[in-house]
């Protein structure tokens, strides 16, 4: 197995594509050992030395270091997920993927479908292109309520993504959207 590493815009993150499929349609971050006992892919990357937080892409993993220099940590990290995956181990076990980022089953009204669906269709792929996501967590009163995972969680220009970026589509799209605030 040849698994590809690509940098992120957060440079305590890296972001590794093994060639294939990790969650799908879906993503879970876990921000620590504890939140990731429902993976053993996650808990072996846990427990490397210098793993701060590990986030499953659709066909991507993107690690975040607790400072620990790339060199020492990548090919580790590299080793850990080859032999996981190589050994067909489960990624999420089956009926836990509680986390995982799906659409509610909620009745949204026209506005929360239209930020719904320019996050799905043009926000979350450019973004996945970076390693991370940004999850919808609401909307009231104008403001869109967002959550950054992967390597956007912590990245220096998460924040301009979120103004420059998003929001001004969002603003432009829907008329109702004043502000986009990260939660």
């Amino acid at each position: 197995m040849f698994i590809e590493t690509e940098r992120t815009p957060n440079p305590a993150t890296l972001k590794f594509l093994p060639g294939r499929e990790i969650m799908g349609d879906t993503t879970v971050h876990f921000a620590n050992a504890q939140a990731a006992a429902r993976s053993p892919l996650a808990l072996r990357l846990f427990d490397l030395d210098g793993v701060a937080a590990v986030f499953l892409g659709s066909d991507f993993i993107t690690i975040t270091t607790d400072g620990t220099d790339w060199q020492d940590l990548k090919p580790a990290v590299l080793g850990a997920i080859m032999e996981h995956l190589t050994a067909g181990l489960p990624v999420v076990e089956q009926d836990t993927a509680a986390d995982a980022v799906t659409d509610s089953g909620e009745e949204d009204d026209d506005v929360v479908r239209q930020i719904k669906d320019l996050l799905d269709t043009r926000v979350r792929p450019a973004v996945a292109q970076d390693g991370g996501d940004i999850v919808f967590k609401g909307f009231e009163d104008g403001i869109v309520y967002l959550h950054m995972q992967g390597s956007c969680a912590g990245c220096p220009s998460s924040t301009a993504t979120l103004k420059h970026g998003v929001e001004n589509l969002l603003r432009h799209f829907v008329p109702e959207v004043a502000e986009v605030r990260q939660i």
